[in-house]
């Protein structure tokens, strides 16, 4: 085993999501409107590691939607968190990053950024099934976003993807 493989500072978080992936997405119609009607759709995803593992990008496809996007993520070593960037493919343009960690098993991300031109506080929250090496190809992971539009006394779940790994390719 390399140093780099013994390391427990963090860095290894993500190696669950190496691979490909089948993903269900739940997406609330209208945000921050009070809107409580989600739609539901389908997609892929496939995630690797880059640079031993210390970044890793995935590029997700939501074909039934006409959609792409990347997320490229970067482990700070010296704070031992996460930043999290996201670029959508209608715009090409990298968002503004959420950062933060694992602890316990959950990975919980937070940010500014616009909604619609709007300011909006955003958290990303992280949970792994079953994320031992032995059990890597019976893998679920489960991703949701929320917006908080009152300076984080609030939130809004808005989005949430649950991933199942397809057999063979993790």
């Amino acid at each position: 085993m390399n140093a780099i493989a013994m390391i427990e500072d963090g860095r290894r978080d993500f190696d669950f999501l190496h691979g490909e992936w089948t993903v269900a997405h739940r997406r609330l119609k209208r945000r921050g409107a009070g809107c409580g009607d989600w739609e539901n759709f389908s997609g892929t995803t496939v995630c690797r590691a880059l640079m031993g593992g210390i970044c890793n990008v995935d590029e997700n496809h939501m074909t039934e939607r006409g959609h792409a996007g990347v997320a490229f993520r970067a482990f700070d070593v010296a704070r031992r968190t996460w930043s999290i960037y996201w670029v959508n493919a209608m715009e090409g343009l990298v968002g503004e990053p959420v950062h933060g960690r694992f602890e316990d098993g959950i990975g919980r991300f937070y940010g500014d950024d616009l909604d619609d031109g709007r300011p909006v506080k955003v958290a990303f929250v992280w949970l792994v099934e079953n994320p031992e090496p032995a059990h890597l190809s019976q893998a679920v992971c489960h991703w949701s976003q929320a917006f908080s539009y009152d300076h984080g006394r609030t939130w809004e779940e808005n989005w949430t993807m649950t991933f199942t790994r397809i057999p063979g390719r993790g």
